[in-house]
């Protein structure tokens, strides 16, 4: 496997140098802010990547403020005790964008937070204590406890959360392929815990966030690779 070093200086030399991509690094919260943010806020980062996925980003963005109407704030209580009823009058609701799945999984989402908060006090307590060296563990619980949380959407949820992970999308898994974390698209536990080290052993080297890496695999390949 090719060290980040290496992994960096291809990235700077594709986009224009070490200043450019250093601008171009996602933002992450220390462990303290995550655990601050109000479970209501993590019930709504659920709901937004849940629609964004498969949707126009820009149409979902343009609804909101009906999303936050229509789930009460996004109260966790609130939502998680929605009945079929008050469902139902969602899905003719021209103020959100009325796929009932979604609409019933952010029901769904609620009972999840809710579980959270028992346990743990908090939803942000939950997130920010779960380290950043198995996301792989996080993105399992996502997708058994939570509803259409799996696979990307779950880590599009946890970046725009800004806790520090990464993100698989094409180039990163293009990239984690040319510099060989795995031999092909990790979908299986096998090829994710092979992630999961590959991106260990890259911040341990550097001392860069997930985030940081992930964002840098993507920027490090193009359409030649």
């Amino acid at each position: 496997m090719e060290s980040f070093a290496t992994i960096r200086a291809r990235a700077a030399e594709r986009k224009g140098g070490e200043d450019v991509i250093e601008g171009l690094m996602p933002d992450t919260l220390p462990d303290a802010e995550l655990a601050g943010i109000p479970d209501d806020r993590w019930l709504a980062g659920m709901t937004r990547a849940v629609f964004n996925s498969g949707f126009n980003w820009k149409v979902i963005e343009a609804k909101w403020d009906g999303f936050e109407a229509a789930f009460h704030g996004f109260d966790p209580g609130r939502v998680a005790f929605m009945d079929d009823d008050r469902i139902d009058a969602l899905t003719k609701n021209p103020d959100i964008v009325r796929h009932a799945g979604k609409i019933t999984a952010t029901r769904e989402n609620a009972v999840f937070v809710t579980g959270l908060i028992r346990e743990h006090g908090s939803a942000g307590a939950f997130f920010a204590n779960w380290p950043a060296t198995d996301q792989v563990g996080l993105m399992e619980v996502l997708k058994k406890r939570g509803s259409r949380l799996g696979g990307n959407t779950g880590q599009y949820f946890l970046r725009f959360a800004r806790k520090d992970s990464f993100v698989l999308g094409g180039d990163v898994v293009k990239a984690l392929i040319k510099w060989g974390a795995v031999e092909k698209n990790p979908t299986s536990k096998r090829d994710l815990a092979a992630v999961q080290a590959a991106f260990n052993t890259w911040q341990a080297e550097s001392g860069r966030t997930m985030a940081h890496i992930s964002r840098t695999l993507a920027m490090s390949v193009g359409e030649e690779d």
